[in-house]
């Protein structure tokens, strides 16, 4: 996937800002403050009309300690307010643009484009990092020196308000992940390479392009995971669990190869019967 500063002029642009725009850049050797030992984390945000939750996810991401960060917000052309809580922080976001996308992972694909990172991750507009949590994702890495790794995940509160109905987040483990995403997306870090490789998000997918693309590596995905809360997400974002999510979940598993058409359809029914019994007991 081809890197760039600024995304391409669109005459359907609301708006875009930023430290990028006042001449300020990032690099994976470095930051605006001279050369760090650290990786470069890019931590990519979606929005569209989030207005109500946008601001406590920017300060998540701008208040972590760990300080070789670059933060992108691709919003999808709100029109409730995002704008100007965008415009409000201007100073700690790296690059911003509010523009008409083609879905979650149309935007997601902007973002990765965008991206100066050795390593990328993805949190939703209504969705908080907790504190340390990307110092402890660059403690694995430092402790993985020697090893060329793809992903690394940690776990998330499903929260529901001021309630965390759940906790999820596994190691990822390419038997249990060929049935379904044991993982927590939400806030991992996927190094670039992989993205290079894999040639980004499929937009065709509308919920399920996360776990399509950590499938097609198959068992040659290079993981890691570490046992704590990082993130607390929403659960009544686009990508909660329903019966559309688990169909696209049964699709994906078909066309990667990850498993074959009648497990997946077996699975998929099993699924449903499990999302119907936790929607139940959530609500």
């Amino acid at each position: 996937m081809v890197r760039m500063s600024h995304l391409p002029f669109n005459p359907l642009r609301n708006g875009e800002g930023g430290l990028r725009m006042k001449g300020w850049y990032k690099s994976a050797s470095g930051n605006i403050h001279g050369i760090s030992s650290d990786p470069l984390i890019t931590v990519i945000t979606v929005t569209f009309n989030a207005a109500k939750t946008l601001k406590q996810t920017i300060l998540s991401v701008i208040n972590q300690g760990y300080s070789n960060v670059e933060f992108i917000v691709i919003d999808g052309g709100s029109k409730d307010g995002t704008l100007e809580i965008l415009q409000q922080f201007e100073h700690a976001i790296d690059y911003w643009v509010s523009e008409p996308d083609n879905g979650i992972f149309d935007a997601w694909n902007k973002g990765v484009s965008l991206s100066s990172g050795d390593w990328i991750a993805f949190l939703g507009a209504d969705d908080v990092y907790l504190d340390g949590a990307l110092d402890a994702y660059a403690a694995v890495i430092a402790k993985n020196s020697d090893a060329t790794l793809d992903y690394i995940s940690s776990r998330a509160n499903l929260t529901k308000g001021e309630k965390t109905v759940r906790v999820i987040g596994e190691r990822w483990n390419w038997r249990i992940f060929s049935k379904y995403m044991n993982v927590a997306h939400v806030g991992s870090l996927h190094h670039a390479r992989l993205f290079e490789q894999w040639t980004g998000f499929d937009p065709a997918y509308r919920i399920c392009g996360d776990y399509e693309l950590l499938l097609r590596p198959g068992a040659d995905l290079r993981a890691d995971y570490f046992n704590r809360i990082t993130v607390n997400m929403n659960i009544g974002g686009v990508s909660d669990s329903n019966w559309r999510a688990l169909l696209e979940m049964t699709k994906a598993k078909i066309q990667t190869g990850g498993r074959n058409r009648l497990l997946s359809y077996v699975e998929f029914c099993i699924a449903i019967v499990k999302w119907k019994i936790r929607k139940w007991v959530w609500y």
